[in-house]
């Protein structure tokens, strides 16, 4: 035993000659030198700029579920959702989703400064996915995002998509428009035409916020990704600027959107298509109606009760129209009592006809 104690002591006596004879020629480390860096790149100084400017715009939202206890009956709110959104002008309106607010009994805007107000719901656009709120926050904490156009949007074109997920500050995404007049299914399972497709990451709880071109101007709202693992990474869509800047004014005006009537009443689009016509099948016309009024027919019976094929219509202004969501989608682009040319079919015909668009209903 005192053998193998000695050799023991032997053994760590050397290692810690070893360990110094190390320390003389290596010294303890410590921080490593740092490398310099060069001048940010002038894409850089950009982007970082336009962060700046933009990112005060943007809105963190928050929807409620407002509770009643059944024994103290105090009501309670509870958090129910999370997104993002912009404030749209000084009167403290602002822009997000719909499905972001669908169903919520109570809404919270929290601004850059980290002021937080109850939103009033003022108008929605399911078929958009497009929700306006408004808060009572002074002027000066309000700023207003600068708004562009979509209709000059060109594939390849750098994007940038600002949201503030679950209220952890503002984020910021880098892309491209990979894609144009894509189209979505809205909320309301109508298709939402003319979406700009990107690949700038839309990260959760960014529905709502804003996708903006290279000079920091809006030109979509983030509403939804296409993903295989349903995380952020995949294909992300935002409705174009023109379509919010068409539909926002209207719901601030009327709390909806003001979709300007024809006065008739269309088949489905299967049954146009089984009796073999292109466009969509007039089945009715409203009395003293707008197409009434213009001499468009509605599918009837003869005196022996012999079915008799009302007008196929074929196109609204300059849109053609093979479906009922593009005679919907034509209307859309027409301002209430405006004049529009109606190209339609009739006994193998083709022939148009004036017509003063109505009002909603």
């Amino acid at each position: 035993m005192a053998i193998g104690h000695r050799r023991g002591a032997a053994l760590v006596l050397a290692g810690v000659a070893v360990g110094l004879a190390l320390s003389l020629l290596w010294p303890a480390a410590g921080p490593r030198a740092v490398a310099p860096r060069a001048d940010l790149s002038t894409a850089e100084q950009a982007t970082i700029e336009l962060f700046r400017r933009a990112s005060p715009s943007v809105a963190f939202i928050t929807t409620l579920d407002v509770h009643r206890d059944f024994l103290s009956l105090d009501v309670n709110a509870v958090p129910r959702g999370t997104g993002s959104g912009f404030v749209w002008d000084e009167r403290g309106h602002i822009v997000t989703n719909f499905h972001v607010v669908a169903d919520a009994d109570a809404v919270q805007v929290t601004l850059d400064d980290q002021t937080t107000w109850p939103a009033r719901l003022v108008g929605v656009a399911p078929d958009f996915d497009l929700a306006l709120l408004r808060i009572a926050a002074k002027r000066a904490a309000l700023h207003p995002i600068a708004v562009g156009t979509s209709h000059d949007l060109q594939v390849g074109q750098r994007v940038l998509a600002i949201g503030n997920p679950f209220g952890l500050d503002h984020s910021l995404t880098v892309g491209v428009v990979s894609a144009l007049d894509r189209s979505i299914r809205s909320v309301s399972g109508r298709d939402i035409r003319g979406v700009v497709q990107t690949d700038a990451s839309i990260n959760p709880g960014n529905s709502g916020g804003p996708l903006l071109d290279g000079a920091g101007r809006l030109i979509g709202v983030n509403t939804a990704i296409k993903s295989p693992s349903g995380a952020s990474a995949g294909i992300g869509f935002a409705v174009p600027v023109d379509t919010v800047n068409r539909v926002v004014p209207q719901l601030i005006r009327h709390g909806r959107v003001m979709r300007p009537r024809l006065g008739v009443q269309v088949a489905s689009d299967a049954i146009s298509r089984r009796v073999g016509l292109e466009g969509v099948l007039v089945l009715g016309v409203e009395p003293r109606g707008a197409a009434a009024t213009a001499g468009l027919r509605g599918t009837r019976r003869d005196r022996r009760g012999r079915l008799l094929m009302g007008d196929e219509l074929l196109a609204l202004g300059a849109v053609p129209v093979r479906t009922s969501d593009d005679l919907s989608h034509a209307l859309e682009q027409h301002e209430v009592g405006q004049q529009v040319t109606v190209r339609f079919r009739r006994d193998g015909a083709t022939l148009e006809a004036r017509v003063r668009l109505m009002a909603p209903m």
